[in-house]
């Protein structure tokens, strides 16, 4: 299909709501990485992540006459998988804590800096899900999503400036307790600085 994201997803949509279930499939197909990956790092559980994307696209599919095609399709799946995952949260507490159950490493010239590298990135995952929920969906849309506030805002239903203000929070929040975890994380603080 040719033409503006929006538009293309609009199409698909629209031939959704006539009957035809492969125009589904493609928009599952089109979006379910995005989402999943999403969610894993929301929850840090495979299993959970995997749930929630598909509680997500059957909300999504049951809810479709509620969307509206001046918003795009993919900030309509995000607020919801983002109120399942915090309705998820409110259940079970603990996701509050819990770390990524991998951990991906990055390149690096030598075992040590690879560890020392994966021990940073456990920690500040760690911090990141220490969090509370209202500054975690706003710090993982905004960095890990690199979504603007305006999208933030469109899909959380609050306010730029809420969102601004719960970043700077998030980002002050992270700084304080990643300065008493661990020595030597400047290169975190300064991600952290932006």
């Amino acid at each position: 299909m040719g033409g503006f994201p929006l538009q293309d997803d609009w199409l698909l949509i629209q031939q959704v709501q006539k009957g035809n279930r492969d125009a589904y499939a493609h928009l599952v197909d089109k979006y379910k990485e995005r989402l999943y990956s999403y969610l894993y790092r929301m929850t840090g559980q495979q299993q959970d992540a995997q749930d929630l994307t598909q509680e997500a696209f059957i909300k999504a599919y049951c809810q479709l006459d509620k969307y509206k095609p001046t918003d795009a399709f993919l900030a309509w799946l995000y607020r919801i998988a983002s109120n399942l995952c915090i309705d998820a949260w409110r259940k079970n507490k603990h996701y509050a804590k819990t770390p990524l159950e991998e951990t991906r490493l990055i390149e690096s010239d030598t075992p040590e800096k690879a560890y020392l590298e994966k021990e940073k990135q456990d920690t500040l995952q760690q911090q990141i899900m220490a969090l509370g929920e209202e500054y975690r969906v706003v710090f993982m849309l905004k960095y890990l999503e690199q979504m603007s506030y305006k999208e933030i805002s469109e899909i959380l239903h609050v306010p730029v400036t809420t969102v601004q203000m719960r970043i700077h929070h998030a980002k002050k929040k992270l700084r304080a307790s990643i300065a008493q975890e661990m020595s030597g994380g400047a290169a975190i603080y300064e991600l952290l600085q932006n």
